[in-house]
């Protein structure tokens, strides 16, 4: 068995027992491997391991990958999304997981309405206010939510957090609670053309307490693939 093969297998038991002790099933929460910096003969294995839903958070990297891939993956685009970028992944990528602002929303709108896509995206909050991170505040993320509700061409499917880089996973803890009771408030505002069944939040450090919090997509890319080579 490959280590990339071994590090999924690991994963997918505490991935299911998380899930268990969130009251669920390992089928509600969505593995995402991040594959960043990551050559394709190793996505492929990840792949052959049953993981066919890949994040990326670059968009050169999606167009310099995803031939190569080929059918039968599905493409996240998860880091900062330049809006004059949007162009090139319209029509590649599932769902866009970083949206923060308006202009990045109007662009998924045109783009979208000129291939007749409806676009999937999750809108990005800063929720613990850190200043080197994007995101809208918890506060504004219904307004910001409102508008995007009225465009055609993109479906608002839930909330994405990257929560701050910490030794001790519980330290998260709360933040992803703040996540998940801000998805419950805002779909309890019943708005048109919204319905939030998706939050994106928890890593490889700690993506068992997101789980536990709500989390239904976890993105990995370390605990897959192991240290990144940023040389290369």
């Amino acid at each position: 068995m490959s280590r990339i093969a071994e590090n999924i297998k690991v994963l997918e038991a505490k991935v299911a027992a998380a899930a268990e002790r969130s009251g669920r099933k390992r089928e509600d929460i969505l593995l995402l491997a991040v594959t960043k910096t990551q050559p394709v003969e190793g996505i492929r294995q990840a792949v052959a391991c049953g993981l066919s839903s890949l994040g990326e958070n670059k968009v050169q990297e999606i167009m310099d990958k995803y031939e190569p891939m080929g059918e039968g993956v599905h493409w996240h685009l998860i880091g900062h999304l330049q809006s004059n970028k949007v162009k090139y992944i319209i029509d590649k990528v599932d769902m866009i997981h970083s949206v923060e602002s308006l202009k990045l929303a109007e662009e998924i709108e045109k783009r979208g309405a000129a291939k007749d896509i409806v676009m999937d995206i999750l809108v990005e909050v800063n929720i613990a206010d850190e200043e080197s991170k994007d995101g809208i505040t918890p506060q504004n993320t219904e307004a910001f939510i409102r508008e995007l509700a009225k465009m055609a061409h993109l479906r608002v499917r839930g909330l994405m957090a990257v929560a701050p880089f910490v030794e001790n996973s519980e330290d998260n803890r709360e933040y992803f609670r703040q996540m998940k009771e801000l998805q419950v408030d805002i779909n309890a505002k019943k708005i048109d053309n919204v319905v939030m069944d998706v939050l994106s939040m928890g890593m490889t450090g700690d993506y068992e307490v997101a789980i536990e919090e709500g989390a239904t997509i976890v993105r990995v890319g370390t605990g897959i693939f192991g240290e990144r080579d940023y040389s290369k």
